[in-house]
């Protein structure tokens, strides 16, 4: 049975604004030239807490919520790389940051590739942490397969954490995921679409990575 949990306070350093169909929740640290951080998959902005300290002493760090994640909504409980970066794209305007530099782990680098290819000069370069271009069919099974009771500990701890509106959210988050292992109109990136990326990247991947060897 899965144990229910109080929602958690909002960091005093966070605000969240409204966009068409939800609220996404972003904080700000440091000053300088702005550096967006997005998270994984079922995370959310406090992964990055550990690296804000050093990194704001040079930039103007931007933690978002992805849709549905942390403190940000969803009511349409549907979860897309290129919706989630249409999302940061709008923050982005609101925010008056016309360019900026970003790293992003996972479905945050994924979120980042659609970013990269829809704007591309919006971005000055980009860090990109365990993303694909595409789901291949053990990305899709691990999906698939996806349930509380089959996350590895640490990362349903993980969840737990980051899902501030308690394991209604949680639940929903772990559907979602669920739902992309369906999707084959989200991550399918060519190399043509690829090559219009003009931010300089850095990739990082994990050689044993068994999500997208």
């Amino acid at each position: 049975m899965a144990t229910s949990y109080a929602p958690q306070p909002l960091n005093p350093r966070g605000q969240s604004v409204a966009l068409s169909n939800l609220e996404l929740y972003y904080e700000e640290y440091g000053a300088g030239k702005p550096l967006l951080l997005l998270h994984g998959f079922g995370g959310c902005t406090q992964n990055w807490l550990p690296f804000t300290a050093a990194l704001a002493k040079h930039h103007r760090l931007l933690l978002v919520d992805l849709r549905g994640h942390g403190y940000s909504t969803n009511p349409g409980n549907r979860f897309t790389h290129r919706e989630a970066a249409q999302d940061v794209l709008l923050l982005l305007d609101m925010l008056g940051v016309e360019h900026c530099s970003a790293m992003g782990m996972s479905s945050g680098a994924m979120t980042l590739l659609h970013l990269a290819t829809s704007q591309p000069k919006r971005l000055n370069a980009m860090v990109v942490i365990s993303a694909t271009t595409y789901f291949p069919e053990q990305a899709r099974a691990i999906m698939r397969a996806a349930s509380v009771r089959t996350l590895p500990p640490p990362v349903h701890a993980m969840y737990q954490e980051c899902a501030k509106r308690g394991e209604t959210q949680l639940q929903g988050l772990l559907l979602q995921f669920n739902a992309l292992a369906d999707h084959y109109d989200n991550m399918d990136f060519t190399p043509q679409r690829l090559a219009t990326i003009t931010a300089r990247t850095l990739v990082v991947h994990g050689d044993c990575d068994r999500f997208s060897p």
